[in-house]
């Protein structure tokens, strides 16, 4: 292939890898994504990259991944230095690679126009590559410090910063609550958007580069802060953000009821063949709360379940199917794309707020749930603070409902009550080195800037461990991250 591809913008359409048909893929738990990909269309792909003087997909990318000389790599056939580019400012490349909804994409210069370059398909193509090559194996230090420290947390953030700080010579041990390792990429995420034998790698990965686990152990009620503080000589917690937000209506108490999140955990533990009592959809019909990404994620379950019927339902009215003027490029655009779940089936329901659950037979069960028609005030800031309503006493019948609505905050009481303080956010509170009020105790992820998206908490992880090194050793020579100041929000 030419190397010479100033144009490949123009030749090229986009294509970026797809997915397996919606009425195939509905009957399983594999992943949605089509299996394989061949290397002349992902390099037809990279060659519509333009290799900008102000390379803007770098800066919606959150930790500033070198996008344009991996695409510039991949083009040129030399696949192993692309993935050293992509490691380079990303541990878990194919965390993000298959589960992260790219904001780089809809920043790059051709998005102003055009369609964007498939950043996505083309950095997962590459981390595909490195594992089926072995090209990713451990990099344990070469020398030790000496210092020990703990990390409180195995999902993303929380194996970013072990990993990091492993290879800055530090000795590293990963406490995790439950019996698996991985945090929301094991427990949280489906199997069929993200399969888990990509987390277990990883692992083992970590395990030959010297980091301990261990699991089945919840700080704070198990063991007290005070105890790692006196074993190590840092502590990062990355506890994630998994304080549920709640429907505060009547009927609330009422069986059938659950939080989305628990509901993908049961199903995901089922599917690894641990006991699990899951919560089960098959002939209900069901209705999901919420219109982010765990609500996406649980019409797919309820699907994959055999549920009779299923419908989510967004209190916001529906995005526009072009940027608002509001919205220019190259911000994250706030417009309507359907989601793979949807694709699969299901009704899609906007502006509609719940105002009761309902019991018809008195069997302590909601038989339907009631609604109003809703058309909202926004802020400046598009926080909804008044609404009109439009139509009220809407019933909608139910045999299962769950509430995806987003997370308040890291679930931190006992942290709290052994002298930590919350940040209005409800995540955990740091200064500017990401140190809480007790001394050498950090916090990372989601726990400190609330519930967000996995490359935003890897980036996290990799500042932590930046911070961790610096008051460890004086000075560090592990990279930044993080190139924005604050989290998108998608509920």
């Amino acid at each position: 292939m030419d190397e010479n591809h100033p144009d490949g913008f123009l030749r090229h359409p986009r294509e970026p890898i797809g997915k397996r048909d919606p009425h195939e893929r509905i009957g399983d738990y594999r992943e949605i994504y089509a299996p394989s990909w061949q290397e002349d269309h992902l390099r037809r792909q990279g060659e519509r990259c333009m290799d900008c003087g102000v390379p803007t997909c770098m800066g919606g990318c959150p930790i500033g991944n070198l996008i344009p000389e991996w695409n510039d790599l991949v083009v040129r056939g030399r696949w192993r230095e692309a993935l050293a580019r992509l490691h380079a400012t990303n541990n878990f490349p194919e965390f993000t690679g298959y589960t992260c909804p790219a904001p780089c994409e809809p920043a790059c210069t051709l998005a102003y126009n055009a369609d964007a370059v498939a950043i996505k398909s083309l950095e997962r193509a590459i981390v595909d590559r490195g594992w089926e090559r072995g090209w990713i194996r451990p990099e344990p230090p070469t020398r030790r410090t000496g210092k020990r420290v703990a990390v409180v947390g195995s999902g993303p953030a929380g194996l970013a910063c072990a990993q990091q700080l492993n290879r800055a010579g530090h000795k590293v041990t990963v406490f995790e609550r439950d019996e698996a390792l991985g945090g929301l990429m094991t427990l949280g995420i489906p199997d069929f958007k993200f399969a888990k034998h990509q987390v277990e790698r990883r692992l083992d990965q970590l395990r030959g580069e010297g980091i301990e686990f261990r699991t089945g152990v919840e700080i704070g009620p198990a063991m007290a802060l005070a105890q790692l503080r006196e074993r190590f000589d840092a502590v990062c917690l990355a506890i994630g953000a998994q304080q549920h937000r709640d429907v505060t209506v009547p009927g609330r108490e009422l069986g059938g009821i659950h939080f989305g999140m628990p509901y993908l955990t049961a199903e995901n533990h089922r599917q690894a063949g641990r006991d699990s009592l899951a919560i089960d959809a098959r002939g209900k019909r069901v209705v999901v709360l919420g219109g982010g990404d765990t609500g996406a994620d649980c019409v797919a379950t309820a699907h994959r379940q055999g549920a009779a019927e299923v419908a989510q339902i967004s209190v916001r009215e529906p995005p526009p199917v072009t940027r608002p003027a509001d919205n220019p490029w190259p911000w994250q655009p706030r417009t309507y794309e359907q989601t793979y779940a949807l694709e699969e089936g299901g009704r899609a329901l906007f502006a509609l707020n719940v105002t009761a659950f309902v019991d018809d037979d008195g069997d302590g069960v909601v038989d339907a749930l009631v609604v109003e028609r809703v058309k909202w005030t926004l802020d400046s800031q598009g926080r909804r603070v008044d609404k009109t309503v439009l139509e009220e006493n809407i019933r909608m019948a139910t045999d299962l409902v769950l509430i995806a609505i987003g997370f308040q905050g890291a679930q931190a009481r006992a942290f709290v009550d052994q002298g930590l303080t919350l940040a209005d956010n409800g995540g955990l509170a740091t200064d500017e080195t990401m140190m809480t009020d007790l001394e050498g105790v950090f916090a990372s992820g989601d726990a400190r800037r609330g519930a967000s998206l996995v490359v935003w908490a890897i980036g996290e992880g990799r500042d932590a461990a930046r911070h961790i090194d610096t008051y460890l050793m004086g000075a560090s020579r592990l990279p930044p991250s993080l190139q924005t100041l604050a989290p998108p929000t998608d509920d």
